[in-house]
């Protein structure tokens, strides 16, 4: 299934998106909203799939409809920072013996649509489009990559924004160029595990103002999905609604000669992931 919420932000009601991929459905009148709560209950998926193949959900207008974020109440954003080959090699950094662990605020998450803002003094803000996993089972402590993938509800598209300097020239840990405000799209879609048979084979793109900057693949992730999921169980308790993001192939601007083509206000990232449907901000100056 692909579960999304559509409205203002605040505001949002959960749908489904048809099988023929432009029909939206109406789910408020079976769940309160898209989340963890949700994503834990088998019997209310199961409800969900079969009014949806009895035709029984109204259909939703989706003339001017936002789309938001496809999961509420995200308790914490995991990201896994030099997840790819190519990524590290144009970094100039060396393969990590062990994932990368880092954190992003779940208030920086907005709809896949929605503008992106440019913090004040920044100079260095980048691009990263990224597979994101959303648990759907409490997970801690897991033994094996098959208990991992067991534990996800599904996976989405995500645009993890980075402020570079502040990310790696200020001192200190990553986060201060990661929590920057609405720097974390996220969206579409949730499109649950079932329908994604084989998240390491899955191709990744993303443009600025229409040219090509990344074309990647989950397939060179150096720790695939499965693994992700059981590194990070060792370390802190997975929740039903906690959001991992996998990492970002290579094309980023901090990756590219100089002058480095850090995002500006006025410019447009369009990116999708195989799938998981696709995302377009115009950036503006905060």
């Amino acid at each position: 299934m692909k579960l999304l919420r559509v409205g203002t932000a605040g505001s949002e009601r959960p749908a489904l998106l048809d099988q023929d991929g432009t029909t939206l459905r109406d789910l408020s009148g079976l769940v309160a909203d898209i989340d963890g709560e949700l994503l834990a209950d088998g019997a209310a998926l199961d409800r969900i799939r079969a009014a949806a193949e009895a035709g029984e959900l109204p259909v939703l207008d989706a003339a001017g409809l936002r789309i938001g974020p496809p999961l509420a109440r995200i308790g914490k954003v995991v990201c896994i920072g030099l997840n790819y080959h190519d990524h590290a090699a144009e970094t100039g950094q060396a393969t990590p013996a062990e994932p990368v662990v880092f954190f992003k605020a779940s208030d920086t998450v907005v709809g896949p649509n929605d503008t992106v803002l440019v913090p004040r003094k920044s100079v260095k803000t980048d691009w990263e489009v990224e597979l994101a996993v959303v648990i759907g089972r409490t997970a801690r402590y897991l033994e094996s990559e098959e208990e991992a993938l067991a534990h996800v509800a599904g996976y989405a598209l995500s645009h993890d924004v980075s402020e570079r300097e502040w990310q790696l020239e200020r001192g200190g840990t990553w986060d201060k160029g990661k929590n920057c405000e609405t720097f974390n799209p996220l969206g579409p879609w949730l499109v649950t595990a079932d329908e994604v048979p084989d998240p390491q084979a899955l191709s990744l793109k993303l443009w600025v103002n229409g040219e090509l900057k990344q074309n990647g693949s989950t397939a060179d992730q150096i720790f695939p999905v499965a693994e992700v999921v059981r590194y990070v169980s060792q370390f802190m308790t997975l929740y039903p609604g906690d959001v991992i993001n996998t990492g970002t192939p290579a094309g980023v601007a901090q990756g590219q000669p100089e002058p480095k083509p850090f995002l500006r206000g006025g410019d447009v990232v369009e990116l999708e992931v195989e799938g998981l449907g696709r995302q377009r901000q115009e950036l503006k100056d905060a």
